[in-house]
């Protein structure tokens, strides 16, 4: 089994840490911050955790850490080494250091996972992989440690374009069903009421099924912010735009999200902003 390193260690880079762990591969962690996870081993540097590892797992907030990570790996000899990003950032930021890397002797996927930490410790997250065909086994078969919900799509970049997709579409269903909580709300239709009858029916949702406990506040945990939901919304815009098209339904969501932020709930979970835009509505 290939060794793990994983490079960030906030909620999803530590959940995929333990995951990894779980499974019993060997797993080193790394993060910018010094952040450490009780039962993965910690490097005490970029360059160790890469004589440490044969697969580099990026999970990293943005394009911007993405690319100061990718830029340090071009520092160190990188033969045979597989380079998994995970994070959620246009796939510019891959696609312009691909030639890079594979100088160096590295292999590169893209593989945005889509679901919470919760759903990555359970093993039931989705993961989108955009690789060259040589690449895509290892990769994917290192991925099926996390989860067997390993879909390759693609090229370098696919990946990414696959999870705009997907998570485009959860973006716009929770948009559209706070437009219409507010009317529930004043029609005298309880909130659990609501949910209760969409989850049974056609118009349900796993996504929110499975987040009753928090949307009806009996759950108070925080698996993925809304500050960070807002800024996918952002990612996804832009890999919209890079392929000449337009997104009118994920600028909405974007404006609500923003709103909700404004408000105060920016580090709740998104959950907490379907229950504001019922009682608030």
């Amino acid at each position: 089994m290939e060794r793990i390193g994983v490079v960030g260690l906030g909620r999803m880079g530590s959940a995929m840490a333990l995951r990894f762990a779980a499974q019993g591969a060997q797993v080193t962690g790394w993060t910018r911050s010094g952040r450490t996870v009780e039962g993965v081993a910690s490097a005490p540097d970029l360059g160790a955790l890469v004589a440490a590892s044969d697969a580099l797992v990026l999970s990293l907030y943005d394009d911007a850490a993405v690319a100061e990570v990718l830029d340090a790996l071009l520092g160190h000899d990188l033969p045979g080494k597989l380079i998994l990003e995970t994070s959620t950032v246009v796939p510019k930021i891959l696609q312009d250091r691909e030639a890079a890397l594979a100088a160096r002797g590295a292999e590169l996927a893209d593989a945005p996972v889509s679901g919470g930490p919760e759903m990555v410790e359970a093993g039931t997250c989705g993961v989108f992989l955009g690789a060259a065909p040589d690449t895509a086994g290892r990769a994917a078969a290192l991925l099926r440690l996390l989860t067997p919900r390993v879909a390759r799509v693609g090229p370098l970049g696919a990946g990414m374009v696959m999870k705009t997709i997907n998570n485009s579409m959860l973006q716009a269903y929770v948009a559209g069903l706070r437009e219409m909580l507010p009317l529930a709300r004043r029609a005298g239709i309880p909130l659990a009421d609501v949910l209760g009858i969409l989850n049974a029916g056609p118009a349900g949702l796993p996504m929110i099924r499975d987040r009753m406990a928090k949307i009806l506040g009996e759950d108070e945990t925080v698996g993925f912010t809304l500050a960070g939901i807002a800024k996918d919304n952002d990612v996804f815009r832009r890999v919209v735009e890079a392929h000449g098209l337009t997104a009118p339904v994920l600028a909405q969501a974007g404006r609500i999200q923003r709103a909700a932020i404004e408000s105060g709930l920016g580090e709740s979970d998104p959950a907490a902003a379907i229950a504001a835009a019922y009682h608030d509505g």
